[in-house]
């Protein structure tokens, strides 16, 4: 399969609808690709916290509105990175879309890990309590591939990648709005929880500076024996990977480590 990430440049001067009908272009773009991913919060800027009440919309929102017309134009499945979703409680969460190629909704993903340390994300948003993984059907000859969601703070915490491969996630996907000063534990975290799950990971970040804070770019595509297939630069660009899914099942097969796991699991009975 082939997957496209789409490293976007979040500029404050640039309006949140303009930056939205410049994406939707970006992805009609990508006709021919199976998936194409985008990066956290890149309507409104990971850390433009004061931004984010005015700028929160429902899930089916203009967000959705101009990425879901594109997807189905170019005939993609699209990971459309996330929102500021404002739910019908009136609380706001930091919410994946993943869209068809016919353009529809298929699943969202709720943040489960809010960053900020008792402020900013941590703060305004409410977090998610559920894993999320979506199944792409087979395309052509290939086959059909699960998808695990994560969302960028989500990569420092371990115990939910593991879940998404127990749940049979074979490419795990995290848009981030992730610092440039923090750039080394990017490339880092993404290889080591690719290694550890013996699956691909797909890591698209944003550009720019938003909110004062340089954004690390530098979008990476990790197989599961952590080397790095694809690795894009600082500033806006497009990053397309050629993946074979098989790769998990063989790796797996050829290096079982998964099966030896000892802590984490159901105790066996009578213990």
């Amino acid at each position: 399969m082939r997957a496209s990430l789409l490293q976007i440049a979040v500029d404050p001067d640039e309006s949140a609808d303009s930056r939205r009908r410049r994406v939707a272009a970006l992805v009609r773009e990508r006709r021919g690709v199976d998936l194409v991913v985008l990066p956290e919060l890149w309507p409104v800027g990971a850390f433009a916290y004061e931004s984010f009440a005015a700028e929160a919309e429902p899930v089916e929102g203009p967000t959705f509105a101009a990425v879901s017309a594109a997807a189905r134009d170019a005939s993609v499945w699209l990971h459309a990175g996330s929102v500021v979703e404002r739910a019908a409680d009136g609380r706001l969460y930091n919410t994946s879309l993943v869209i068809s190629p016919a353009g529809e909704l298929v699943r969202t993903y709720r943040k489960i890990h809010r960053f900020g340390f008792d402020k900013g994300e941590a703060t305004l948003m409410a977090a998610g309590d559920a894993l999320v993984t979506v199944e792409l059907p087979a395309s052509g000859a290939g086959p059909s591939v699960t998808l695990g969601l994560a969302t960028c703070y989500d990569l420092r915490f371990p115990e939910l990648f593991r879940g998404l491969a127990d749940a049979g996630a074979e490419l795990l996907v995290v848009p981030a709005g992730w610092p440039e000063r923090r750039r080394a534990h990017w490339t880092l975290l993404a290889r080591a929880r690719a290694v550890e799950n013996q699956a691909y990971v797909l890591a698209c970040a944003t550009a720019g500076t938003h909110a004062g804070v340089e954004q690390s770019g530098h979008s990476l595509v990790v197989d599961p024996w952590g080397e790095v297939l694809a690795e894009a630069g600082p500033g806006e660009e497009v990053l397309t990977v050629e993946l074979d899914p098989a790769t998990v099942a063989t790796t797996r097969e050829r290096f079982p480590v998964l099966r030896d796991r000892r802590l984490g699991l159901a105790p066996p009975a009578g213990l």
